[in-house]
């Protein structure tokens, strides 16, 4: 599989912890909703971007305990993103929710 982000998937990942993890997928939604408005093509890259984290924060074997709540988050966001009516989240929740694991990263440093 071609990585986008090589260098965290060779393992500077895990040493994130779940936090730092989850508010860099945030980033990635960020921007995806920021270039949606501007740009398809650059908002479904950071998109992309944004799926590949999650994905390597699935595989994360320390985070066993919240694999349930990351892969819903995944799942929905695929959902949002697609604009399939399940869930029928907006940007700005999605915003909120990201929100929370930046501020609870910068706590903890």
């Amino acid at each position: 599989m071609k990585y986008q982000h090589r260098d965290l998937a060779k393992g500077k990942w895990r040493k994130l912890t779940l936090m730092e993890q989850m508010a860099n997928v945030g980033s990635e939604v960020s921007r995806t909703i920021k270039w949606k408005k501007k740009d398809k093509k650059y908002a479904q890259m950071a998109f992309w971007r944004a799926l590949e984290l999650l994905g390597l924060t699935i595989n994360d074997p320390k985070n066993k305990a919240g694999l349930k709540e990351i892969c819903r988050a995944k799942e929905m966001l695929v959902d949002w993103y697609f604009d399939n009516p399940l869930y029928r989240s907006s940007d700005e929740e999605w915003q909120r929710y990201f929100n929370q694991f930046n501020w609870a990263a910068r706590i903890k440093r």
